[in-house]
């Protein structure tokens, strides 16, 4: 196929194509979604939106963040573990995940922990079973944090994450982004936490081709990546799922690699879909992937120091019309009410007029929808002039 058709592919699995809701958007949006990607990643970065707020905007339009706060974490249809990074998942497929739970997960912080304080474990899990949801500060004793930096964890916080990852606790609620933390069986429906565990290549499986489904076509590379999931346990399980036929193998133009075919794919007659896209996107999560079908050359800047960015500390990618063709680094002013657009960026060789008066209605969409008075524009980069 060509690298058109599987633009296309990859544009329709991901829900762009059909077009945003027209009417009053409530759960079944929420939920169509959700069937289309598989799974949302979080990230704490709160400069411009919750990123796991922004996939939805993206394909549906403006809505009720408080109603889809209420549906991911109270419903019970949603839960969150490691799926493609922090991710809120369907509760379904918990079980897939149930191989992930049962690694013997090290790393040194845990290492020290059990080995300084054999008991503090068990006991942090006592505190969650008896007194849940807690927050790490809620623990007896949850210890200082070993430093300011990202992954400087108290004890308590080094415990109560080892536990997550074990799935012998969970996170019940997300106020103000700060995990909640309970037992499964007070947060998972019964159906779903307690019917069987398919084996390890089984559960691989059934991963491999839910992330073929949300991606259309994509290479063993893409498909592995969509679940994080390790090459030299993805690529004999893809092997298998061609030779079975659940997967189709085939040829994109300009790939250089084999690809992989839901049989279910449905190509579409025409690419489409016009939306910014959150850096943590599920369309544009594998930036080789990024570059291969959109030619666009994608990297997120916020771990670089400021002197060496290219674009900006938090930009999104601009889809018209079913093309990357520009980028925006944004901060939402809070106190002023403003969004402001700190640099846009056009793709060589497109026409900057109709791009930016297309982002221009796009960003005063999202302003909009976060209760925003104002769209503020930087004299930075090459759009300004057309903003």
């Amino acid at each position: 196929m060509s690298n058109d058709q599987a633009r296309r592919l990859a544009l329709g699995a991901q829900g762009f194509i059909e077009g945003r809701a027209t009417g009053r958007v409530d759960v079944r949006h929420f939920r169509k979604v959700v069937d289309r990607v598989g799974l949302i990643q979080l990230d704490s970065v709160n400069v411009f939106s919750r990123t796991h707020y922004m996939p939805f905007f993206s394909r549906i339009g403006p809505y009720d963040v408080a109603a889809l706060d209420d549906w991911l974490w109270q419903s019970g249809e949603m839960f969150e573990y490691w799926g493609h990074e922090a991710s809120v998942i369907p509760t379904g497929h918990h079980r897939l995940f149930r191989w992930r739970m049962d690694q013997n997960f090290k790393w040194k912080r845990l290492a020290e922990l059990e080995k300084d304080h054999p008991e503090y474990l068990e006991s942090v899990y006592t505190q969650v079973a008896e007194r849940g949801p807690i927050r790490t500060r809620d623990l007896e004793a949850p210890g200082e944090r070993e430093s300011a930096e990202m992954w400087g964890w108290s004890n308590g916080k080094v415990a109560l994450e080892a536990l997550f990852l074990q799935g012998r606790v969970t996170a019940s609620d997300r106020p103000n982004f700060i995990r909640m933390y309970d037992l499964p069986e007070r947060v998972i429906p019964a159906e779903h936490l307690d019917g069987s565990s398919p084996g390890h290549d089984e559960a691989l499986g059934e991963l491999l081709m839910l992330a073929a489904g949300a991606l259309g076509v994509g290479t063993a590379d893409d498909i592995a990546d969509y679940y994080r999931i390790r090459m030299p346990a993805a690529r004999p399980v893809i092997r298998r799922l061609v030779e079975s036929g659940d997967l189709v193998e085939v040829e994109v133009e300009g790939w250089g690699k084999p690809a992989y075919l839901h049989p279910e794919a449905s190509l579409p007659r025409r690419k489409g879909g016009t939306a910014l896209l959150s850096p943590f996107d599920n369309l544009i999560w594998y930036r080789d992937r990024v570059e291969r079908i959109w030619d666009f050359h994608y990297r997120i800047e916020i771990y670089v120091p400021e002197p060496k960015r290219v674009f900006g500390y938090y930009v999104l990618p601009f889809l018209l019309d079913g093309d990357l063709v520009a980028r925006v680094d944004l901060k939402t002013d809070r106190q002023a009410k403003a969004l402001q657009v700190r640099g846009a960026f056009a793709e060589a060789d497109v026409d900057r007029k109709k791009v930016g008066k297309e982002l221009r209605r796009e960003l005063e969409s999202v302003a909009s929808w976060l209760d925003l008075d104002d769209v503020v524009v930087a004299r930075n980069g090459n759009l300004f002039d057309y903003l």
